[in-house]
């Protein structure tokens, strides 16, 4: 029994520890929240005005007023040689030489000898053309010791005044004789330039393109022997539009001979560049592009630091006149739209359509536009600020946060 009471009474204890704990720990905890749900004027804080302006988007811009630049000019062209020369045959015959010169690739000297041609026809009329030519100038002083003695005879029969006919005094027998040494001469002429013609010569400084003939093979005249390309010079024709035009001086083909216009030359890749110089400018409009095309010529181009070859595309850049009042902007400013974004006086976007006047180094150069403020401003610079990455959801009016980049 003593257990039992034991037992009871520590149980009692327990219990009375815990419902004091209990207590304690009800007395610290807060009263409970009011669930009535609070008004507009307990749950709405005022706004201030920079936690407003933080709120709005911010579109990065650029700050440009109307400065003056150089142009640049910048078109595309084709190194041609100036004379392209598809080589034929003037006389016919077996070819029976080949110079190992005349091979494609190779450069060639003017009046280097290409190949032969079979003369030994060509030798036989040259030799009757001279056994002619000496025939018919005997002939010539035979007729001329007739017509002496025909007008010694003629004095002699005492009448007076002149012949009835010119027969009397053989002058029609004189100037058949002249004539016929005259055409002696010129076929001997052409018998020596034929014997010429079996000598293929180079007619200028060339580079073999192809070779159309082998020792042995018969040529006619007109047969295409090969093509040739001059060596000299090369010339690039580079088609402009109009608004190019417009940012180019006015030149004239006689000033250009006494002083020539400097361009620069890229090669596609832009690894290479080539001094040229504008020569001359077209003056009418080609049909396929209806544009004006200026030609640039670069002297020696076998002979540059990298050779310029024939047939290489390039990209000209070609120094304009000075331009004012123009606004250099990143090219990424101008929209797929070919529209200017700028933030206006109250901070809202608008756009005006882009009048580019060249490009150049990653920068664009445009008329600046016109706008309320800039037209009141005529005397001032109109100072803008440009938005300098536009995104197509761009809407006019919106108010945005200008933030000025470099």
């Amino acid at each position: 029994m003593k257990l039992n009471r034991v037992n009871v009474i520590v149980t009692v204890l327990s219990l009375g520890s815990i419902a004091v704990a209990l207590g304690y720990t009800a007395a610290q905890l807060p009263p409970p929240a009011n669930k009535k749900a609070p008004t507009a004027e307990q749950s709405v804080k005022p706004v201030t005005t920079s936690a407003a302006v933080s709120l709005l988007p911010q579109v990065g811009v650029v700050v440009v007023n109307g400065q003056e630049y150089q142009a640049e000019v910048v078109g595309f062209g084709e190194a041609r040689p100036r004379y392209e020369l598809t080589l034929s045959a003037e006389v016919s015959g077996k070819i029976t030489q080949v110079n190992r010169q005349f091979e494609s690739g190779q450069v060639i000297k003017k009046g280097a000898l290409l190949g032969k041609i079979n003369d030994t026809s060509y030798q036989q009329a040259l030799t009757q053309a001279q056994t002619d030519v000496a025939q018919a100038e005997l002939d010539l002083l035979e007729e001329q010791r007739q017509g002496e003695q025909a007008k010694a005879e003629w004095l002699r029969s005492g009448l007076s005044g002149e012949p009835a006919s010119p027969l009397v005094l053989r002058t029609p027998q004189l100037a058949q004789a002249t004539a016929a040494l005259d055409n002696a001469k010129q076929a001997l002429k052409k018998a020596q330039q034929d014997v010429s013609y079996t000598h293929i010569t180079a007619p200028f400084d060339a580079l073999v393109v192809s070779r159309d003939i082998q020792p042995g093979s018969y040529v006619q005249t007109g047969s295409q022997l090969g093509t040739l390309y001059s060596v000299a010079e090369v010339e690039i024709s580079v088609p402009l539009s109009e608004l190019q035009w417009q940012n180019l001086p006015a030149f004239d083909n006689a000033q250009l001979v006494k002083a020539p216009w400097d361009v620069t030359l890229f090669s596609a890749d832009g690894l290479h560049q080539w001094q040229g110089y504008i020569e001359r400018v077209e003056q009418h409009l080609t049909q396929t592009s209806r544009q004006r095309s200026l030609i640039v010529v670069v002297d020696n181009p076998l002979l540059q630091t990298t050779d310029l070859y024939p047939g290489t595309f390039v990209k000209a850049h070609i120094n304009g006149k000075s331009l004012s009042n123009i606004w250099q902007l990143p090219s990424s400013a101008i929209s797929q739209q070919g529209d200017i974004w700028f933030v206006d006086d109250q901070g809202l976007l608008a756009k005006a359509p882009a009048t580019v006047a060249f490009e150049k180094d990653g920068f664009v150069y445009v008329s600046p536009i016109v706008t309320e403020q800039t037209n009141e401003q005529k005397n001032q610079p109109s100072v803008m600020q440009i938005v300098k990455r536009p995104l197509s959801s761009f809407k006019v009016g919106t108010k945005v946060l200008a933030k000025v980049e470099v």
